[in-house]
């Protein structure tokens, strides 16, 4: 009898589990069960890696429990469905959100179903998540989207989570328009989407920021029209310097730490909007003693998923290559490996890691 077989019969699964900060294994798990009559059982075939489970291994998010399998990313193949679900059967291929919506409570009826109150980014955080084999789904109907025949594993799980967070929390949230000069602190994967999604509005300059000269340089191939290091601490002077020391006109943070936020608050120019995607484990200076007659917007915002329709669209129709976000490829039984790969991203030049459940080898 070979292994998964076995772990079949024994109703066990394998798992990359949360063990407290800086610590993390790969181990047997029970495989979920349905708990509520919405709820769907989703047999992971194709999932990755987001910088928020690095925050978590980090101790930033001091609310995730050790034994916690971590994920919220991914696509799968319907294993059960509970009573209730309509959308949904045994055998359909779907792409899971990150975020899980009933789509009754007053925050979904405000399409901010971040905020669910039964739901809302839960996967790998308050519930297990989709690094493993399977994983239960709350709200099925609501938190699942069906992966078209024309649409790849890999361009659905871009669709999971990074391409609408970038969006959302970045283009949307800085109001992005035809002929804004914006700037994007952060050239990793989330900066990438939003980068990749603000095309979609035709602003006039895309200016990325990072200290990665290789993500820069990925940066500029998908379309920004000027790339700064600033590792030296001269980056805002250069930012100023494109732009005639005018500013830009949004600023989209997508690192989470306080020097990142830092540039975006220097760069910003009147009427501007600061738009935070990162996830912050530590305060920032608010510097209003500068700001306070700025007339500026700084936004906030856990991705809502609400753009995910549109993104579907956008991609099917040949408008967005979401596959180019992809640098490395692993088993899914590679995990831990894809772990020290993502979290060494500039010396891998990793930009997203993916995690096929089939596939033998990784690299």
């Amino acid at each position: 009898m070979n292994q998964a077989n076995d772990r079949n019969e024994t109703k066990s699964m394998k798992a990359l589990t949360y063990r407290g900060p800086g610590k993390r294994a790969w181990e047997d798990r029970p495989k979920p069960k349905i708990q509520a009559p919405t709820d769907a059982i989703v047999r992971v075939t194709t999932t990755t890696i987001c910088g928020t489970d690095l925050h978590i291994l980090k101790g930033d998010l001091p609310a995730v429990e050790s034994g916690r399998i971590l994920g919220h990313e991914g696509v799968g193949v319907i294993e059960d469905v509970g009573s209730e679900v309509t959308a949904f059967k045994r055998g359909d291929r779907v792409i899971i959100s990150c975020v899980t919506s009933c789509g009754r409570c007053k925050f979904c009826r405000k399409s901010m179903y971040s905020h669910c109150l039964t739901g809302g980014w839960i996967l790998g955080y308050q519930i297990d998540g989709t690094q493993a084999e399977y994983v239960r789904i709350p709200h099925a109907d609501t938190s699942l989207y069906a992966l078209t025949p024309g649409l790849n594993e890999e361009v659905g799980t871009m669709i999971s989570d990074i391409l609408p967070t970038g969006h959302e929390c970045g283009v949307l949230n800085g109001q992005v328009k035809p002929g804004d000069v914006v700037a994007i602190v952060g050239a990793g994967p989330v900066g990438l989407a939003a980068l990749l999604t603000a095309k979609l509005y035709s602003p006039a300059e895309l200016i990325m920021i990072d200290v990665d000269d290789h993500r820069l340089e990925v940066a500029r191939s998908f379309g920004a029209t000027n790339v700064v290091n600033s590792s030296d601490g001269k980056g805002v002077e250069r930012i100023m310097a494109l732009t005639k020391q005018a500013g830009v006109d949004v600023a989209i943070e997508a690192v989470g730490v306080p020097a990142t936020f830092d540039i975006c608050q220097s760069i910003i120019a009147p009427g501007g909007r600061i738009a935070n995607v990162g996830v912050h484990g530590k305060s920032v200076e608010l510097h209003l003693e500068r700001l306070w007659s700025y007339n500026i917007t700084i936004t906030t915002r856990l991705v809502d998923t609400v753009s995910t329709p549109m993104l579907l669209g956008v991609v099917q129709a040949g408008r967005l290559d979401a596959k180019k976000l992809v640098s490395h490829r692993f088993a899914l039984s590679d995990i831990m490996k894809a772990y020290d790969t993502f979290g060494n991203a500039a010396k891998e030049q990793a930009l997203k890691v993916l995690l096929t459940s089939n596939r033998p080898t990784g690299g």
